[in-house]
């Protein structure tokens, strides 16, 4: 039986990237994956293959809508090829994935392919069906991601009802997409397919989109959305989703409990995702599942069993790529009797529809709730430069500053590059910045990273200087 310093099960971006830590500290590492590709969810049927559908859907919106105001003159019917779509799309994906096998092997880390289970606290079983090994460990990392959620009254049975996996390999674009969820999955995907000529209509229980955000975020993201022709259901319950001779039918209550009917040829079920701990045995440990079905550790990320650590989606907390990988890192630090630590303030929250969204820190509703006397700067993209020359004028920045001392307390942006912006307003709260110390440093011209410095005067004093 090979023995390991550290066993990895799952190789999403948590597992993957804990196990390249690992190695870098010196262990010797075992990376256990049930599938034959690296990469989990994330890479496979996730972040990297909607961002893919989002960017091809993109130039096909642009073409059709926005390169005669260019100066850009297309003669003839402008095409969509889905199947070359899905296609570029898998490239992608294999491309990525096969770049996660490269660095396996630049950093001398054993990949196991087959299902992980524990014996006990220091032996796996790896099950790959052809035959079943054992391995033993001083340290294991369980970080087996997460799947999509269901709702009772709704099978998804992956032709008509589907998931966001079936969403990216659909073999038409439909004519009438119902989403329920107004989510980041569920708006990215509904976005996707309303670029390419579906009809969406998104059903929401609660009374707004993308709840966890900033609610001045929510309501202008909702505004552009409906410019873009996607229809909105806020507060309906939905009782019950059918499939009929390939029609959907989905019936709701509204707010004021009157039933509501929809039809569709596909009905995407986007209400969030849960923990994937099948098959990992943990009832043989006693290591115990809070009621949301997540691994309980404590602040080190530990569970019940000290040497086996939980991290991602698992575990608390949202379920972000980046922040299971910032976690992989500190548990592999820890086992390096280091010193590592995460702010989960700033873990940045991104939805890469057009305009993006993205946040980091307090919103106003938290802060109020917290009893924080706040203030607010706050400056419209479209009063920007860079822009009227993109044609991008949707959304703004907010900054949300303590009112005594000035220090950030919360970013929120909605707008072109959304989610690369924020990285600036993670760096600056890493370092308790003020705005006045954002205000006060150079942003060059003309970007869209001007929206921050704007926004940043308009806390400080009131200053914004281009509106």
């Amino acid at each position: 039986m090979d023995k390991f310093d550290v066993a990895v099960i799952g190789s999403g971006p948590g597992g993957y990237v804990c196990a390249i830590r690992c190695s870098q500290l010196g262990m010797k590492t075992a990376l256990i994956e049930k599938y034959k590709t690296l990469g989990g969810t994330c890479l496979n049927v996730g972040c990297i293959p909607s961002k893919s559908l989002l960017d091809s859907s993109h130039h096909y919106y642009d073409a059709i809508n926005h390169f005669e105001t260019h100066g850009i003159s297309i003669q003839g019917k402008i095409n969509v090829d889905l199947d070359k779509m899905i296609s570029r799309k898998q490239k992608v994906v294999d491309q990525t994935t096969k770049g996660i096998d490269f660095l396996m092997n630049k950093n001398k880390v054993t990949v196991i392919n087959g299902l992980g289970s524990f014996v006990d606290s220091n032996t796996v079983e790896i099950n790959n069906k052809s035959k079943i090994t054992r391995i033993s460990f001083k340290n294991a990392v369980i970080a087996t991601g997460s799947k999509p959620a269901s709702l009772p009254f709704a099978k998804i049975d992956k032709k008509r009802i589907i998931s966001s996996t079936e969403a990216l390999e659909l073999k038409e674009i439909p004519k009438k997409l119902i989403v329920i969820g107004g989510g980041v999955i569920g708006l990215e995907l509904g976005q996707v397919y309303n670029r390419l000529g579906s009809e969406v209509s998104v059903i929401e229980y609660s009374n707004t989109i993308t709840p966890f955000m900033d609610s001045s975020v929510s309501r202008e993201l909702i505004k552009i959305f409906k410019k873009q022709k996607i229809k909105f259901y806020l507060s309906h319950k939905v009782n019950n989703v059918s499939s009929v001779n390939n029609i959907v039918k989905v019936e709701a209550d509204d707010n004021l409990g009157n039933k509501v009917f929809f039809e569709g040829d596909y009905c995407l079920i986007s209400v969030g995702r849960k923990p994937y701990t099948d098959g990992l045995n943990l009832k043989s440990l006693d290591i115990k599942l809070d009621d949301l079905g997540q691994i309980e550790v404590n602040d080190q990320l530990q569970t019940k069993i000290k040497n086996i650590f939980a991290i991602g989606d698992v575990v608390k907390g949202p379920m972000l790529a980046h922040k299971a990988e910032e976690e992989g890192v500190m548990v592999a630090e820890i086992m390096a009797n280091q010193k590592p630590h995460i702010n989960y303030n700033l873990i940045p929250n991104v939805i890469y529809t057009w305009p993006e969204v993205a946040s980091v820190g307090k919103t106003e509703k938290e802060l109020n709730s917290e009893g924080l006397d706040f203030k607010i700067g706050q400056f419209p993209m479209r009063a920007l430069g860079r822009s009227r020359a993109s044609m991008d004028l949707d959304g703004f920045v907010k900054i949300l500053a303590d009112k005594k001392t000035d220090e950030i307390l919360g970013v929120h942006i909605i707008g072109a590059r959304a989610a690369d912006l924020i990285a600036e307003a993670v760096t600056a709260m890493e370092f308790r910045a003020s705005a006045e110390d954002v205000s006060r440093m150079s942003h060059s011209h003309p970007t869209y990273s001007e929206a921050i410095k704007e926004a940043a005067l308009a806390a400080t004093e009131n200053r914004a200087l281009h509106i």
